[in-house]
């Protein structure tokens, strides 16, 4: 790994608090946000029974909970047509050679950008790669072409740093201008595997959840992995379950597709979560550590996908 990685790897071990590795329910969040006093944002997605967005909620209508304790929301917004802000990270470690996955890699990039408002200034997108280091290949922009080009430049190379380019992307995403309202994420293109990182999967997810960054996965197939199984061989149970957790920790999810239409759905369903929130704010708690969220609606019917914590003692930015 480059010394400007491990520098960067080191520092957010320092400023990230070590916690017990919690698998709660969680999704989009804001970024927390200064003030006089010290607030934190929180971005739901709500959905009912059948998996559409409920619309017209209010405040009175959310429940909020740290460590159990009920916490009142001091500020709060809906969101039903938020611009977005996604950093796509690409796996090109050496498995990503195999028959055409870095093929489907960029093609599931793509399915991605169409869902996003390029060329107006709305939406914007970035496009990082990593085997043992993180690679900027484009800064974020608006601009289709820049990025389209960008994908041209994805090639399979090395092993792989998986959870440690999770961790460096999400800073990267989350250093935007003060009032930036777009809503910002992480998605990892990947098969999955990773032989090199010096994080875990449990320690990237405190990171990205503790930053306000949810982190999404696909994971991508040959069509030889599609034609011999209904999901992919690309990635084994045991990979499998961490980039879930790791996703569901942070607000994120993972998509295992096995075939371009489902690649298609879950790019819409990551950029519509991203669009359609409830963002709400509640004080920041004293002292130090990893504090517990839980977030529901009065309504049993409703599901809430929101963050699920925040690390206390941290000055936190961003905008509300």
């Amino acid at each position: 790994m480059s010394t400007a990685a491990t520098t960067a790897l080191a520092s957010l071990l320092v400023c990230t608090p070590a916690v017990a590795f919690q698998q709660t329910s969680s999704p989009q969040s804001r970024p927390t946000f200064r003030s006089a006093v010290d607030l934190v944002s929180i971005a739901a997605v709500v959905r009912d029974r059948h998996g559409r967005f409920a619309r017209g909620l209010r405040k009175e209508d959310f429940v909020v909970e740290e460590e159990g304790a009920r916490r009142d929301i001091v500020d709060f917004r809906s969101d039903d047509n938020a611009p977005v802000r996604i950093a796509l990270l690409f796996d090109v470690s050496g498995s990503m050679r195999l028959a055409s996955r870095i093929d489907d890699a960029r093609q599931t990039a793509r399915h991605l950008l169409s869902a996003l408002r390029l060329g107006r200034a709305a939406d914007e997108a970035a496009v990082f790669s990593f085997d043992m280091n993180l690679q900027s290949l484009q800064p974020f922009t608006s601009d289709a072409d820049a990025i389209e080009k960008a994908l041209a430049r994805v090639a399979p190379y090395g092993q792989t740093s998986l959870y440690d380019a999770i961790a460096l992307t999400a800073h990267e995403v989350a250093d935007t201008p003060p009032g930036d309202q777009r809503r910002r994420a992480v998605i990892v293109i990947t098969d999955g595997i990773d032989t090199s990182s010096r994080l875990t999967a449990e320690r990237v997810s405190q990171i990205a959840a503790a930053i306000d960054v949810p982190v999404y996965v696909m994971t991508v197939a040959s069509d030889i992995d599609r034609d011999s199984m209904e999901r992919p061989q690309s990635v084994s149970g045991l990979a499998e379950g961490a980039l879930r957790v790791l996703a569901h920790y942070t607000g994120g999810e993972l998509f295992v597709t096995s075939a371009p239409a489902h690649e298609s759905i879950a790019a819409r369903q990551i950029v519509d979560e991203l669009r359609h929130q409830y963002v709400m704010a509640l004080t920041a708690s004293t002292g130090s550590g990893w504090r517990r969220l839980s977030v529901k609606t009065r309504n049993k019917d409703l599901t809430v996908h929101a963050r699920t914590g925040y690390a206390a003692g941290t000055r936190n930015e961003g905008s509300f």
